[in-house]
């Protein structure tokens, strides 16, 4: 398991490698890598500014990875979220996980990005042509958290 929060860029493809690497027993890689957008409600987006927790938001990641692993057999699994400064193209989150089986791997890993983007303390600011603004949650990110509930 290896968490990162980061200023520096990462490379999808190398990240995905890595999940497989050095082990054979690995028969699925699933990734799931997310970018800065240039639109978002409509309005245009020139970059934007993440802000985070330090401490505390690898804490939140790494209980996420770790219910993931209890809920499916992962041989391996990787969260990376940058902060900082973003510009629209730019990777600012990637999940992967690997498992013996494909389903493990696809189930966990919207398992994490759907509880990373409800439960990580991370603050986005975006630049629109209206000026600075912060990013609510939205309803449907918790919807979809919402399906992974154990009663």
């Amino acid at each position: 398991m290896a968490i990162r929060v980061q200023h520096e860029p990462f490379d999808p493809g190398a990240e995905t490698n890595a999940l497989h690497a050095a082990n054979v027993g690995v028969g699925a890689a699933v990734s799931f890598v997310g970018y800065v957008r240039d639109f978002n409600e409509g309005r245009e987006v020139g970059g934007m500014f993440l802000e985070h927790f330090p401490g505390m938001t690898e804490k939140a990641l790494g209980k996420i990875a770790e219910e993931a692993g209890r809920r499916w057999p992962l041989l391996n699994i990787q969260i990376i979220h940058r902060i900082g400064r973003l510009e629209p193209g730019e990777p600012i989150v990637f999940v992967g996980t690997s498992s013996a089986h494909r389903q493990a791997a696809f189930d966990a890993c919207a398992f994490v990005m759907d509880y990373l983007k409800t439960r990580a303390p991370f603050w986005k600011k975006e630049d629109t042509c209206d000026g600075p603004r912060w990013v609510e949650g939205r309803a449907s990110d918790q919807a979809a958290a919402e399906r992974w509930r154990s009663d």
